[in-house]
C-alpha cells in the first residue's frame, strides 16, 4: 500500500514544504484586538496618564500651571487629609472583613438544608439590588439621634441609644455597617457558587473519620473555598477603599470630618475649585488600592498554589 493513501491533498502540499518554511498565520486573532486595546487606551489608559500629569499642577478648565509635587506635599499637610486617608483604610478593612466573614457563615446556612431556603436567600441578596443614594438616605432618617427608629426602638427597651451617625466617634463606623448590610448579599453569593462546587465526597469522607460539623467547617468548607475567598476579600476592599456614595448621603464626611474617606475629600477639593490638589487626590487613592490590593493578592494566590 502507498504511504501517501488516506492523506488529504492539503497534507501531501505539507509534506512536500521545504522543512524550514512554516505555513503563514492569518492575521486576524492579532486584529480582534485592537478595538477593545482602542477603548481600553482611550478610557484608561489615556486619563490615567493624565491624572499623573495634572496632578503635579496648577489646573483650570483653561489652563495649567507645572508646580512638582506641591500637591502631594499640601495634600499631606493638611490634618483632615490625613485624617481621609487614615479613615479610608479603617474603612476599606472594616467592611472588607466582616463581608468575608459574615457571607461565608450566610452562604453555609443558606446551602444547607433548612426552611424557607429560597426566601432567604432572596432577602439576602436584595439590598445588593437598592439604591445606594436611597439606602443612605434611609438609614439617615433611621439613625437620627430622637427621631430615628433605632434609637426609638431602643428606648421603648430603656437603652438610651447613641448618636450613630452625630457622634464623631461613631459616625464612620455606623455608616460601614450599612456597607456591610447593602453589600453582603454579593459575598454571600459568591461563597455559596464557591460551597456548591465542593464534591460531596470530601464530606462524606470527613463524615466517616468522624468529624464534628465544625470541623467539616473549618477543615473543608474554609480551605476548599479560597478561590471565592480571594474574590470576596478583592472586590470588597477594592470597593471599601474607592467607596463615596452612602458617606456622602449619610454623613457627607462628617461631623466635622470624622467621617472622610479619600474620596468625599476629592470631591469637596473639586467643589472648592483646588482641582489640582483633588487630581493628586486621585494618584494618592490609585497608589493605595494597588499598595493594598496587588501584595494581598499575591499572598492569597502564593498559599493557594502551596496547597
Amino acid at each position: 500500500m502507498a504511504a501517501g493513501v488516506g492523506l488529504s491533498s492539503a497534507d501531501v502540499r505539507l509534506q512536500g514544504r521545504a522543512p524550514g518554511r512554516t505555513r503563514r498565520r492569518s492575521p486576524y486573532p492579532t486584529w480582534f484586538f485592537l478595538p477593545a486595546a482602542v477603548i481600553y487606551g482611550a478610557l484608561f489608559l489615556l486619563p490615567t496618564v493624565a491624572s499623573l500629569w495634572f496632578s503635579l499642577t496648577r489646573w483650570t478648565l483653561f489652563e495649567a500651571e507645572f508646580i512638582g509635587f506641591e500637591n502631594f506635599r499640601q495634600f499631606f499637610r493638611e490634618p483632615f487629609l490625613v485624617q481621609g486617608v487614615v479613615n479610608t483604610l479603617i474603612y476599606g478593612a472594616l467592611t472588607s472583613g466582616l463581608k468575608t466573614v459574615l457571607g461565608l457563615l450566610l452562604a453555609v446556612l443558606l446551602t444547607g438544608n433548612i426552611l424557607f431556603r429560597g426566601t432567604l436567600r432572596t432577602l439576602v441578596f436584595f439590598p445588593v439590588l437598592v439604591s445606594t443614594i436611597g439606602v443612605g438616605f434611609a438609614f439617615e432618617a433611621m439613625m437620627h439621634p430622637t427621631k430615628g427608629v433605632i434609637n426609638v426602638a431602643l428606648e421603648a427597651v430603656g437603652i438610651d441609644g447613641p448618636g450613630w451617625i452625630t457622634n464623631p466617634s461613631l459616625a464612620l463606623v455606623s455608616v460601614a455597617l450599612v456597607d456591610v448590610w447593602k453589600g453582603v448579599g454579593l459575598a454571600t453569593v459568591i461563597f455559596m457558587a464557591g460551597i456548591v462546587s465542593i464534591p460531596a465526597d470530601y464530606y462524606e469522607a470527613a463524615r466517616i473519620d468522624g468529624a464534628t460539623r465544625w470541623q467539616l467547617f473549618w477543615r473543608v468548607t474554609v480551605p476548599l473555598v479560597r478561590p471565592a475567598t480571594v474574590t470576596v476579600v478583592t472586590l470588597s476592599l477594592i470597593g471599601g477603599l474607592r467607596y463615596f456614595e452612602l458617606i456622602w448621603a449619610m454623613t457627607g464626611g462628617g461631623p466635622g470630618f470624622s467621617s472622610d474617606v479619600i474620596a468625599s475629600v476629592i470631591y469637596k477639593q473639586y467643589q472648592a475649585g483646588f482641582y489640582g490638589l483633588a487630581t493628586a487626590g486621585n494618584v494618592i487613592l490609585f497608589g493605595i488600592i494597588a499598595l493594598v490590593v496587588l501584595p494581598l493578592t499575591w499572598w492569597f494566590n502564593r498559599r493557594e498554589v502551596d496547597l
